[in-house]
């Protein structure tokens, strides 16, 4: 081997090196930086002509495993999902009140049979009257409660999903001009901009689920769950959306005044599930208005059943009646009913009217049997409408032997498509509490749904930090490593130098 090839050799060697100790430093500074990966310098021994010429080193290379990356950030997206969820139906739970402690709605239905009953044993009592009269106003404050909570967390939906296009937006437009850069390809390398370009990827994943597909060259294909292909573009935003008043009858589709979701003027709406977006506009477009359909249908078949024994109790708002049941609930008064419900006006004026009755009612078949209020002259233990308040209003029953029209358990939400998830009891209070437990139940089950992916998030983010996380003391050592390297290749430095000298001389 020649001087010259031995010195050429010992130069690449102390180059390879220096590259390696520099890389290990940025690994070891890093090695707290959120998103950094641990970066290697790949290195070849060139050989000529059968003969060791020395070594090349390319660019950084990141140690990073994409299978584990790309679920990691599915991961993110199920997190974000469940949190979201959790939540915006946390204010509706705690609105129902808690199980156990006599606050739920079917406890309202039941005190409020409580009271009938104690009316029952002394008709002419005012205080019992006015004790009625409370269960009943506490009853539709309840109702009004869930309602008002229901609308809140629908309107907190619609202004996440505004939200979440504004990130997704921002995000896409990050990725695309990082691919950009990646793909011209820096002097410094690319792997810096990879990790950036992961960083934002993890973010819009938490967004909508995507799934990056790397192509040859630096470039990226991201798809979004449900098949959308989501385009790259620097200079503009792909996904557009609108603000938007939501109210119990707004929806979204055909004839529906809430805005979608759309790519390219095209509405996607439908087709996006995942991350805090498709959660948003599950809860918007499914889950929420089922919720205030079964509400509704609370305070709607309360007040007809009263009503249709003679005692109308419950009105809405402006003091009307209560609205048509043999009407399918998409397009009508009980839209909405349930933040809307009162106790009627004239019977707050007029407490004894629990007792006479409101209004005549003829008998129908199948229905309830003929009621005629007890007169002004009446008798003061007038118990008939007590007792048709006990054994029909609040029982499976309109009259002995003719139940109750079964309550709706398809056909809800403003756009009449929605479905309880449970079989409506024909009681009102039975209904009541499947409505509570339904509900509440579905915060329950967020919950469960966010631990579950936390600790599926936890355990892939530690299986990718074991591949692609700086271990500092692994880096250490392997600092002395390469410090003894390039102390011998400077030492071969030192011998050729010592050669060169000894053959100069000899000339001399």
């Amino acid at each position: 081997m020649s001087l010259d090839l031995a010195l050429t050799i010992a130069r690449s060697g102390l180059a390879a090196v220096q590259r390696n100790i520099a890389q290990t430093a940025q690994n070891i500074a890093n090695a707290e930086t959120v998103g950094y990966t641990r970066k290697t310098v790949p290195q070849q021994a060139l050989v000529v002509d059968a003969s060791p010429s020395g070594v090349r080193t390319a660019e950084a290379q990141r140690a990073v495993d994409t299978a584990v990356l790309n679920q990691l950030d599915r991961s993110r997206g199920a997190v974000a999902a469940a949190t979201a969820r959790e939540a915006l139906l946390q204010g509706i739970e705690q609105a129902h009140g808690a199980s156990g402690a006599g606050a739920t709605l079917g406890d309202a239905v039941g005190a409020l049979g409580s009271a009938f009953t104690a009316l029952r044993a002394s008709p002419a009592d005012a205080g019992m009257q006015r004790s009625a009269l409370v269960a009943a106003d506490t009853l539709t404050t309840r109702l009004n409660d869930v309602s008002q909570a229901i609308g809140t967390a629908r309107q907190q939906a619609q202004d996440g999903i505004v939200q979440e296009i504004s990130d997704a937006n921002a995000a896409l437009r990050q990725i695309a001009t990082l691919t950009l850069q990646i793909r011209i390809g820096p002097a410094g390398g690319s792997a810096g901009l990879e990790d950036e370009r992961d960083q934002a990827i993890a973010r819009l994943g938490e967004s909508m689920e995507v799934q990056a597909i790397h192509q040859p060259g630096g470039d990226l294909l991201l798809v979004a769950r449900g098949g959308i292909i989501l385009p790259l573009d620097p200079n503009r935003d792909v996904l557009a959306t609108a603000q938007a008043v939501v109210a119990p009858e707004a929806y979204h589709g055909a004839g529906g005044t809430l805005p979608g979701v759309t790519l390219g003027g095209l509405d996607i709406t439908n087709q996006i599930s995942g991350g805090r977006l498709g959660e948003y506009i599950a809860l918007r477009d499914r889950t929420l208005p089922r919720y205030q359909a079964e509400t509704d249908l609370v305070a709607a078949n309360l007040a007809d059943r009263f009503a249709r024994q003679g005692l109308a109790l419950f009105t809405d708002a402006d003091g009307t009646t209560v609205p048509d049941l043999s009407q399918p609930y998409a397009g009508s008064d009980q839209m909405g009913l349930a933040g809307r419900l009162r106790v009627g006006a004239a019977l707050t004026t007029t407490p004894s009217l629990l007792r006479d009755g409101t209004q005549a009612v003829a008998a129908s078949a199948g229905g309830p049997d003929a009621f005629t209020p007890n007169p002004p002259d009446g008798p003061a233990g007038f118990i008939i409408l007590l007792d048709r308040v006990l054994n029909y209003s609040l029982s499976a029953n309109a009259a002995a032997g003719a139940p109750w029209q079964p309550i709706a358990s398809a056909g809800l939400g403003p756009d009449g498509t929605l479905v309880s998830p449970f079989s409506a009891p024909a009681s009102i209070g039975g209904y009541a509490d499947s409505v509570t437990v339904a509900q509440v139940g579905d915060r329950a089950a967020a919950t469960a749904a966010r631990n579950s992916a936390t600790s599926l998030q936890t355990a892939l983010a530690a299986r990718f930090a074991t591949r692609a996380g700086v271990d500092v003391d692994s880096e250490m050592a392997g600092m002395v490593t390469l410090q003894n390297a390039y102390a011998a290749n400077a030492k071969v430095l030192g011998t050729l130098q010592t050669l060169w000298d000894i053959l100069f001389a000899a000339k001399r």
